[in-house]
């Protein structure tokens, strides 16, 4: 074992016995299904900010997506980050946050499926909403786990099937320990500490990169002299890169994505007032731009650090070309790591994506979990499940979440950016328009909801159909998608699309729809009322 791999060995011992303390210490305060859930609605701008932003980013980020669109689009990757930040994270706060806060509220709603029953009326509308976000969690979780197997295998020199699964089981017992322990409030403690991890860690590694480069401007140059098939020569240093078209359904997915995603929008349940809103978009805007915009920089300069010429004797790390034709992707950034990071770094590297990761996943597994036996298993049960049943069940829940998405991410064939699309894709492509247009529109519809949940289900189940599992029965369908200009082939342009087609849906079927209850829209915008 080498230093690099001892370093990172104590980093990871230091790491885990903070987690689980920081479980055991909030476990003592989570007497109750809403200390569980929201953190007793206590949770100030600095925690929930830092939530937001750690929920946001994680092994994803960092390993899959930084990898294949910083290939891709060289350093104009780097406009994800930015987008991120204004689209995902400061007009999101602005949009969405003081107005969440206070109708979610005012209509004592602890899950978004219970807001849009709630909201427009129907126990119906929670269930369906319940259902999609506990099975499209379930691949974005499994992403999650891909991502960091990577990176331990890279850390560790770990190639073996069992290795890969036993990181995948060890990490899912650890986001359990301390998500059953305390809930909300262990989720908020630890994502503020992580978010620290996160924002040094990711400066750090940059910095290195570049370093190892001979400066920014070296790196540049040399990215310039770079090309291929598909990608010009001086385009991946250029501002917009080799394909803005496709660039921008990137910026449409990981950005607006955020504005659906339930595990997003309850951090603004959860803050403790909302005259926090305003600290709180700043704090988070500064956050995803250094860690989102660090990542996808990061990623951009992947060209200088691997290929996939078995013939280069340019001492760069040979990455496999896989039977779609394309690069490893999810194999680029830890290559780079390894090659460029002294041994005091790669501990820190292993804490940052761990911290990236674990924070995500008590965010997903809290979602999912409290989504369940709030919405699905209570209401069945008819009056038998009061709150400390409940309470009990959702911890249960945690774990049967977990073992199932564990079993998804055995396959370690998955791409890490595929899944997480479909995953963003089916959420946002089905929540967006309803929830956005709930928050703003007493005339938004439940036909018009309906309409959201279905077409972003069908139409996500399709897509992963024709080109995921049976492309070669769909050829003709394949090849034409993937000859467009923006290429409808891909999951992530897919579910940006669906994205936007939500927002555009919903008021259109609206105004061809009457609602049946205007009482329950006028109850809901009282909320709202000085």
């Amino acid at each position: 074992m080498d230093t690099s791999q001892i370093l990172s060995l104590i980093a990871i011992a230091i790491y885990v016995i903070l987690m689980v303390s920081v479980g055991f210490i909030t476990s003592r305060h989570t007497q109750s299904v809403n200390d569980f859930v929201l953190g007793g609605n206590k949770v100030g701008p600095w925690m929930t900010a830092f939530g937001f932003g750690t929920t946001y980013f994680s092994a994803v980020v960092f390993i899959g997506y930084a990898g294949q669109f910083g290939w891709n689009y060289g350093i104009s990757a780097s406009w994800i980050g930015i987008g991120n930040a204004v689209i995902g994270a400061t007009l999101a706060w602005i949009v969405l946050g003081k107005r969440t806060r206070l109708m979610t509220k005012h209509l004592g709603s602890k899950t978004m499926p219970e807001f849009f029953e709630k909201r427009y009326g129907s126990k119906s509308l929670k269930t369906a909403a319940a259902l999609i976000v506990f099975i499209f969690m379930i691949p974005y979780i499994a992403s999650v786990y891909n991502g960091l197997s990577r990176l331990f295998g890279m850390a560790f020199n770990l190639e073996s099937e069992f290795a890969f699964r036993m990181i995948i089981i060890l990490m899912a017992i650890l986001s359990a320990i301390y998500v059953v322990l305390g809930g909300y409030s262990a989720t908020a403690v630890n994502d503020f500490i992580q978010g620290l991890i996160m924002l040094v860690g990711i400066i750090c590694v940059v910095a290195s990169i570049l370093n190892y480069q001979g400066g920014f401007s070296e790196a540049a140059d040399k990215l310039a002299g770079i090309s291929d098939a598909k990608t010009p020569a001086n385009t991946l240093n250029s501002l917009f890169g080799p394909d803005p078209i496709n660039l921008l359904g990137v910026v449409i997915l990981t950005s607006l994505g955020t504005w659906g995603l339930p595990q997003m929008i309850h951090k603004f349940y959860a803050i403790r007032d909302e005259k926090d809103i305003t600290r709180g978009m700043i704090i988070s805007t500064f956050f995803c731009l250094v860690v989102s915009g660090g990542c996808y920089l990061l990623g951009g300069f992947g060209r200088l650090f691997c290929t996939t010429d078995p013939n280069d004797t340019s001492g760069k790390v040979f990455i496999n070309t896989l039977s779609n034709g394309k690069p490893e992707f999810d194999a680029i950034v830890p290559a780079m790591l390894k090659t460029a990071l002294p041994a005091l770094l790669i501990g820190l590297v292993v804490i940052l994506v761990l911290s990236a990761s674990l924070s995500t996943l008590s965010s997903l597994v809290l979602t999912s979990s409290t989504t369940m036996a709030h919405d699905l298993i209570r209401p069945a049960a008819k009056g038998k499940l009061d709150d400390k049943k409940e309470f009990i069940t959702m911890r249960l829940l945690i774990v049967v979440f977990l073992l199932i998405s564990v079993l998804v991410s055995f396959n370690k064939n998955a791409s890490i950016s595929a899944l997480m699309s479909y995953s963003w894709g089916a959420l946002s492509g089905s929540f967006l328009g309803p929830f956005l247009w709930g928050l703003y529109s007493k005339r938004t519809t439940r036909t018009a909801v309906w309409v959201s949940f279905i077409t972003g289900i069908v139409l996500t189940l399709s897509h992963m159909v024709i080109f995921s599992f049976f492309p070669d029965k769909f050829s003709g369908i394949v090849s034409w998608a993937s000859s467009c200009r923006f290429n409808l082939a891909s999951p992530i342009n897919a579910g940006a699309l669906l994205m936007l087609f939500s927002i555009l849906i919903v008021p259109i079927v609206s105004a061809l729809t009457k609602s049946r209850d205007d009482k329950i829209a006028e109850n809901a915008f009282s909320a709202l009322k000085p």
